[in-house]
Order: C-alpha cells, then structure tokens, then sequence
C-alpha cells in the first residue's frame, strides 16, 4: 500500500535524469570534439609552420627588374622587360594613393592582425549561399602573402596556408612594410607592376604627381587587372573609380568638395586617346631602341631582368624640342601637299549614333585597323558638307570642325564631285589633329603623312649624340633613318669640296667662272652632261667663299674639276664618309653619292671643333639596380692630335664661310630667326627636291635634318632644303639654344694670313694661291694655269655655252681674275698634267712647298682615306653597327645614278 504513495510523492524525478545524461555526454562530446580539434590544430600548425617559407624574399625585396633608359639629366625614356616595375620606399608613395588603396581594398588594415573576420565570415557566407568559393575576403596581408608564395586558386587548403603564412608576416613585419611590399608587386594590367609603373603606364606621370581622381582609378584596377584597366575598359575602370572616390569620402579621406571635384575630373589615358602608350614624358624610341640594341648584345637575355640602367648622352629637353621640330615640319609639309582621301571607308548604319554600344563597337574596329598616331587620331565621319564636318571618336565624343582654314586643306575632298577615292562622306575613316597646340580647341583633318624625316644633334667636341629622331612615327615602323637610310645629301656635301680645296691652294678669294658648260660623251665615258644652276642663273666670275655662300654649281664642279673628283674621295672619308658610296666623278661635287645623316653630322662636327674627328656614340655609361657602374664610355675628344681630321686652318676658314652662308647665303633665315653669329651651316636640295637637308652647327651643338620619301621621288618643285629641312631645324635649334650665351669664334689658328679682308694659308700667300679658275681662254699657258690641257692632247676644257641674244666676251688676259699668278697646278679629272714646269711654278704634277700631293699626308694630316691614330676608318659608329644589333637594311637607300644628278644649291 505503501509503494504508491512513494511513487507518487516524488513526481518528475526520474523522468528529468535523461536529459541530464543527454546534457552531461554532450558535454563531455563536445569537450572531445575541441580536445581532437585543438590536437588536430595543433598537429596542423606543428606540421605546417616550420614549412612556411622564410620571409627573406620580403624583407630583401628584388623583383625581375626591365631594363631602363634614361637621358643624360635622368629622365625615363624606355623600358623593357616582362614586368614594368619601379620600386618605392614607403614615404615615396603619396599618401593620396595610400589612402585609395586603403579605401579600394581594406579600410581595416591599420586595426586587424592580419585577418578581417567580419571580412572571412562574410566570405564564407557568400559561397555556402552561391555553392562555390567565389568570394575571398581577402586582407592586403593576405594578398601580399598569396603574391609572393601562394598561387590564386581557390582552395580552403591554399586559404588556410594563407592564413597562417598572413600571422607569420604580422608578425615579422610593421604594417608600412606590408603596405610598401602590396603597392610595389601587385599586378596592374599590361605589364605594369606596382602603382609607381602604373601610373607611368596609365597616366604618362610619376606616382608622386597623381590627382585623388587618379590616385581611385588606379587604386580599383587591382579587383581584376584585365578587365578593369582604363586601356582595355574605360567604362568599367570608371564604374570602379567612382566606387573608390565614394568610399574615400565615407571614410573621411577626402571631403565631400574633394570628391566631387575628382568625380568631375577628365583623366587622360596614355594610349587611349592618342597619346603615347609608352607612357613616357619624352618621345625618346629612337635613341631608346638602339640602346637596347647595344645592351643586349652585351648581356643578351639577362638585359630584361637585370635591372640594367643606361644612360644616354641624350638632353630630355632637346630630345622633345627635336620629337616636336620634326612632327611640325612633316605635319606642314602634309597640309600643303594635295589631301589623298580618307583612310578608309565603312559602312555605317543610319542612326547608328542613337545606339551607343554599337557605335562604341564600330569604332573600336576601326581603331584596330587605323590606330592613332600620337596627336593623330583617327575617327568616323558622320556627316560632311563643304562648311562642315562631324566626326566620332567614340559614343560621346563627337567633335564637329567648321573652321574655314582647317576645311580648306580638304575642301577638295568635300567637293561632291569628288572621286570616290578622294571623297570625304559618312562612313570615311581620316585623322584629325588639334590645332593651336594641347591647349588648342580647334580641330583639323590631316592625312597619315608619308613624308619622312630625320634629325640627329650632337656635341662636336666628344661626339655625345643629344637628340636622335629617326621617323615620323616610331610605332609604325622602327627603321630609323639617322644610322639607316643612305641618301644623297645634295649640296650639303659642298663645303667637304670646298675645304678639300682650301688644301690644294684655293683660297676664300680664288675666282671661279660660274658661266654653264657641258662635257661631251667622250669625256664623261657615257654620254654628254650639262649640269645646271638652279633656276639657270649664272655669273660671270664668283669668288669661292660667294660660290659656296650661293650654293653655286657651277663653282662646285669647277673646283672638284680642279682638285680631281679622286682627291675628293679620298677626302671625304676623313670626315667619316664611306668611300665606296662617293665615286670619283664629277657630279660628285653635287651631292652624288650615299651618306646617312649620322655621318653628315659627324662630318659638320668637324668644321665646328677645329678639325677633329670624334666618333658619335650614345651610352654614357651603364649600372645595375644598386648603381655599381657596369660599363662607362671614354670618347676621343676634339683637342686630341690623333683625332686630327684636317688642317686646323682649314677648319677655321669653312667655319668662317659657313657663318657667312647662314647670314649672307642661302640660310640666312637661319640669322633672321636666330640672331646669333655663332652658327654656320649648308642647305642641301638634291635633284628634283627628292632630298632635302640642313645641317647646321654651333661650337657646342651640331645638327643636321633630312627629310624625303622612303620610296625616293620628288617633294615639289617649291621645296627645298633652305625652306623645309631649315625651318626644322630652327623649329629644334630655338628652344634648345634659349638662354644660352653666344660663343666668340676660336682665335685664328697660326699659320693664316689675311689679305683685304680674306684669309690665305702661309705657304699659299697672295700671289702663290690659286687666283682664279676660268673656262677656256684660248691661250695654252693660261689653259694649263687653269687646268684645262689633257696630256694626250685631246681637248678635255669644259666648254662654254652661248648665252641667247648675246655674244661671250673675249677673255681679258691683263685682269687680275684672269691671269693667276703661279697657281698651284693640280690634276684635272681623269687627266695627269705634263711633267713640264711653269715659269717661276713648280713641275706640273709636283706639290708646292707645303702642298700634299694626292695620297700623301702633311705634317699631322693622316693621308687620304687613312685615318689619323685613334681615328676609326670610314663609317660613323654609334657604339654598334649602323644599321643596329638587329640587322636589317635600309629600304630608303636608293641611289640616284651620279651621271643623272643635276643637283639644286639650296
């Protein structure tokens, strides 16, 4: 009776023990599962720890480093390699840029150790919603850990060796080392590692000069490098910047007027709107290639990864005036000339414009097919009319020229009874170029020009090259003109002539006919010649310093007649001329042969430096990334007698006539514009204008411009060398002879007399020198003064041609002009002189006291086409090959044929 009141009594007590048991063994199974998973942790860590890589790959930081290089004055020309990177301490980066970075991908970093929880759980989330790890989480530490030692799959087993090499970074290094390491090795899209490469490569600019608008732009590519760089997808890398700029304001970096103003901001990207894709602030490819060129035949693969650094004779500041000089002279050259027609044609939809994405993508194809060319930019008309012209350049950006100058260079083409080929109509593809510079709002149509130039400036008294441009446009093709294409330089080559003659006793006041002739078949040994002045003007009697002053043929071919085309030749190669490029013929006084325009310059160099051959070269020196000196140039310099190229007096006389050309000759512009009296120089204009040159020179700066066709054929009748190839000169020479002080002439060398007013060598004074060279006088002594009796007795004098409606004047034996006293006789061409002396002359064929007979050297003058000790033999080098470690031959090396030069003086 008893039991169930006991049973009763206690209600519920032993119906609770399960639970407690239940509580108790889950306890107890949990405290075993954190036991197991404590161990297995633990285990893990043991295990994988000590497998964690050292961090000495971070705290020595040497990435592959491109090769670099610079101008003389340090500033980036070109870069190669794999990876574009430049490395930066931590107080080198703009805290602008720290900041966007920051905001862009870990405001957190500061406050966490290495791992944003909030960040993972959200993470993991994501990917238990979505069934895939597509998400990360990822903290800057993290990303430097995975860079440096990790690969970017994602994994958990990759993420937890992430994490525990994230702690071992925290722990070893400060969060500004973190920070530096990320902002120097995060990959950025093409080739650009790091933000210091990117902002080069993006913006054209050091990371130091980066604008917050910028500073977020890049600050977004890092999400996806690909896809999300202003050069591949402007619309998307905007999409993230404005993201960036936003979360910069929230976060207090920049206020609300701050980000408004960078929203508002137009950036420019290198390579996306015509500028340099290079993304270097001077036009240096040229001198940039070749040095290059020279690296890699010294450290051959290594060069790209080495962190070789060149640098250059180059001068930032004349290299960009010489880049500027020959785009204007080409882009003026083209606007005269006759519009050709549009690039191309395409067929473009009606209405395309009200669908942006599809004009967008019709104007990406012809970007592909037409690119830009720096300021030349293509674009598609959409409509055209004689006053009016509108063209697209993406989406929203229509531009529409109205200008009358500007629509006068096409106003052909926009006639509709144009050809099809010429006619500029909706859907032509043409190039348009701002006018009135950068800051200009206007705009222009301009074909692609296919004229060519080059430009080369260099010091005379070392050979240090400071400029090189070798093309109009580098990325269209990098054959480069300066070491590469041989052309005739015209009357450029004169003054060699002159000078060659100022050392056979011709002196500034020698007379000289200047009256037409011709040689007959029999003796040029092909057929009859006729050479002719430009615009057949002529003068009785000129002196040399006039004939050269007036670019005078006539004069030229007399000289060279005089002093024999093979002593010439031979010459020639003092100054570093090729001497199997200059046959010894006649029209070799006009320019008749090959030379590139690295050697014209080189030889002008030696009139300007006193008569010293120097070798251009172009590598100043050469270290590695800690700056230890690699190689280090040691140029022969001007002063060194080994380098003596030609008589000091010489020299000094062709520097004095050659000023006189650019005050009083055929380059007096060059005065005018200048208004200095240390320059000298000589126009060139080979027949019909197919080359035209000047080259000009200071006692510190020589330079010479060529400009023609690569496929050679005429310029126009209105062109020459003292109007386009001048006017580029100028256009270089002003801004980088500003502010420079004028130089006085060198003292006259011992040794040179002076007469009324001209100069005399001491052992050809006034009554010795050569006093005048005329045609045929009739008189067998005054023929032989003159050069002009054949040993055979075949009649070689030139002859004189009639002038219409009048008669040649007797000659007068009694004129000063007439009648040389004791002239040196030298051999005519082709001809020996007779072994008979003249009265109170030297033996013909025998050199006066002081005179070198043909091949035979004075004192200190090595002998014809023998260089000096320490002078390299014929052929300008520029530390390489001329035509480059790569090869390679000179398409626009066409000869024109010396019997059919007839070459203009200016």
């Amino acid at each position: 009776m008893s039991t169930p009141q006991q049973s009763s009594a206690t209600p519920g007590g032993k119906s609770g023990l399960p639970w407690k048991r239940i509580l108790v063994k889950t306890g107890i199974t949990a405290a075993c599962v954190g036991a197991c998973g404590a161990l297995a942790l633990g285990l893990a860590l043991a295990l994988a720890w000590p497998s964690l890589p050292d961090l000495h790959a971070m705290t020595d930081y040497r990435p592959r480093v491109p090769l670099r290089i610079y101008t003389s004055d340090k500033v980036l020309i070109g870069e190669y390699g794999e990876e574009h990177r430049n490395v930066l301490r931590f107080d080198e980066i703009p805290p602008v840029m720290r900041q966007a970075v920051l905001a862009a991908e870990d405001d957190r970093f500061y406050s966490h150790g290495g791992v944003d929880w909030m960040g993972v759980a959200r993470a993991v989330l994501t990917n238990v919603v979505k069934g895939s790890k597509s998400q990360g989480g990822s903290t800057i530490t993290m990303q430097v850990a995975r860079n440096f030692y990790l690969s970017s799959e994602k994994t958990y087993s990759r993420k937890f060796y992430e994490l525990l090499l994230t702690f071992k970074i925290e722990n070893e290094l400060t969060k500004d080392q973190i920070l530096e390491l990320y902002m120097n090795q995060i990959y950025l899209g093409h080739r650009a590692y790091g933000f210091a490469a990117a902002s080069r490569t993006y913006f054209g600019k050091p990371l130091s000069e980066v604008t917050p608008a910028e500073a977020a732009m890049l600050a977004g590519i890092p999400k996806a490098p690909s896809r999300f760089n202003p050069i591949t997808n402007f619309p998307r890398a905007e999409i993230r910047q404005h993201y960036v700029l936003g979360r910069m304001k929230t976060l207090g970096y920049l206020t609300p007027e701050q980000a408004d103003q960078a929203l508002q901001q137009h950036l420019t990207i290198r390579g996306a709107d015509g500028t340099s894709a290079r993304g270097f602030a001077v036009h240096g490819d040229y001198p940039s290639e070749l040095a290059r060129q020279l690296m890699y035949g010294v450290f051959q693969e290594e060069t790209y990864s080495k962190g070789i650094d060149v640098y250059t004779t180059i001068d930032s500041k004349a290299q960009e005036a010489a880049y500027q000089a020959v785009r204007s002279g080409v882009l003026d050259y083209t606007r005269r000339a006759v519009y050709p027609g549009p690039e191309d044609q395409i067929d473009l939809p009606d209405d395309v414009e009200s669908d942006p994405q599809a004009l967008d993508d019709i104007l990406d194809g012809v970007q592909d097919k037409t690119p830009d060319s720096e300021d030349l930019l293509a674009a598609v008309v959409l409509s055209a009319s004689p006053t009016e012209v509108k063209v697209a350049r993406s989406a929203r950006d229509i531009i529409t020229i109205s200008d009358k100058k500007a629509l006068a260079v096409v106003a052909r083409a926009l006639n509709p009874k144009a050809s099809d080929s010429q006619r500029i109509r909706r859907g032509s593809v043409v190039y348009i170029h701002k006018t009135g510079g950068k800051d200009g709002d206007g705009w222009e149509i301009i074909n692609m020009p296919s004229l060519q130039a080059a430009l080369v400036s260099m010091a005379p008294q070392d050979g240090a090259i400071r400029a090189m441009i070798g093309g109009f446009d580098y990325n269209r093709g990098g054959f480069n003109r300066v070491t590469q294409a041989w052309r005739q330089p015209g009357s450029n080559i004169k003054p060699f002539v002159y000078a060659a003659a100022l050392e056979r006793g011709f002196t500034p006041a020698t007379q000289i006919s200047d009256q037409p002739f011709m040689l007959t078949a029999a003796q040029t040994g092909s057929k009859d010649w006729q050479p002719k002045n430009d615009g057949n003007k002529y003068e009785p009697m000129l002196t040399l310093r006039q004939g050269l002053y007036r670019s005078k043929n006539m004069v030229s071919i007399r000289i060279l007649q005089a002093i024999s085309p093979q002593y010439a030749q031979d010459y020639l190669t003092r100054f570093g001329f090729d001497k199997s490029r200059w046959p010894a013929v006649l029209p070799l006084a006009l320019g008749a042969g090959g030379a590139t325009p690295l050697q014209v310059v080189n030889g002008y160099g030696v009139f300007a430096n006193g008569g010293y051959r120097v070798t251009p070269y172009l590598v100043d020196h050469v270290t590695d990334r800690s700056g230890k000196v690699l190689m280090q140039a040691q140029p022969v310099k001007a002063g060194d007698e080994a380098a003596r190229a030609i008589d000091p007096r010489t020299a000094w006389v062709m520097d004095d006539i050659l000023r006189g050309v650019t005050t009083n000759g055929t380059a007096a512009r060059a005065h005018q514009v200048l208004k200095r009296n240390d320059v000298g120089g000589k126009t060139g204009t080979t027949n019909d204008a197919v080359d035209v040159w000047f080259s000009g020179f200071t006692p510190d700066l020589a330079t010479t411009v060529w400009m023609g066709f690569d496929q050679p054929k005429s310029l126009g009748t209105n062109e020459f060398g003292s109007g386009l190839a001048l006017s580029t000169w100028l256009d270089y020479m002003q801004p980088v002879l500003k502010g420079v002080p004028e130089v006085k002439q060198a003292p006259r060398p011992d040794g040179l007399l002076v007469d009324n007013g001209e100069y005399y060598f001491s052992e050809f004074p006034p009554g010795q020198a050569v006093a005048s060279l005329d045609l045929s006088s009739g008189d067998e002594l005054t023929d032989f003064l003159n050069n002009n009796l054949s040993t055979d007795g075949v009649d070689t004098s030139v002859k004189p041609l009639p002038t219409p409606g009048a008669n040649m004047p007797p000659p007068n034996l009694n004129s000063p002009i007439q009648a040389p006293l004791q002239p040196i006789p030298v051999p005519s061409a082709g001809n020996a002189l007779p072994a008979v002396p003249t009265a109170g002359g030297p033996a013909a064929g025998v050199p006066a006291a002081g005179v070198p007979a043909v091949g035979v050297p004075a004192s200190g003058i090595p002998a014809s086409g023998v260089p000096a000790a320490g002078v390299p033999a014929a052929g300008v080098s520029v530390a390489a090959p001329i035509n480059g470690a790569d090869g390679g031959g000179a398409s626009a090396s066409a000869i024109t044929p010396s019997s059919a030069v007839v070459a203009r003086p200016l």
